[in-house]
């Protein structure tokens, strides 16, 4: 499913809107917490103990909110990785085997080579950047 680098690519920008929507959730919900924690502190609690429970009820959405935050910068990672180990650096080493191939086979001009084969990894100019992931995969699905 995931061969070619545009699938990839809409794979990863549509987890990282995913994501960014989630984390947007848990921050609102962060801000609401504390903003009627702060207006509507409990009165049997002292000020310490009003604290004390308050961080510990917000403290978990500022962690889930940095972790979700995490996760979507990730998401470059995966897209970067892919290509690289999936795309580039076969087709370098395939291009270098294709040169010590054609420098070890005796030819009849060695100044003429033949045109070097389009990197694996390059996307068309025509390809939309902004395709959905599931779209490119019912592209690919057999009728």
């Amino acid at each position: 499913m995931l061969d070619r680098p545009e699938v990839v690519q809409a794979f990863a920008a549509q987890l990282r809107r995913a994501l960014s929507e989630y984390a947007d959730f848990v921050a609102h919900m962060r801000r609401d917490a504390e903003a009627m924690w702060a207006e509507n502190p409990p009165s049997e609690y002292g000020s310490f103990e009003a604290w004390w429970r308050h961080w510990r009820v917000t403290a978990p959405f500022a962690e889930i909110q940095e972790h979700l935050e995490a996760a979507a910068r990730l998401t470059f990672r995966l897209e970067a990785r892919y290509r690289r180990n999936r795309h580039e650096i076969p087709a370098k080493r395939q291009a270098a085997a294709q040169d010590k191939q054609q420098a070890l086979a005796p030819g009849p001009d060695p100044a003429k080579r033949p045109a070097q084969p389009r990197r694996a990894g390059a996307r068309p100019a025509s390809a939309k950047s902004d395709r959905e992931f599931l779209d490119l995969i019912r592209e690919e699905r057999p009728a």
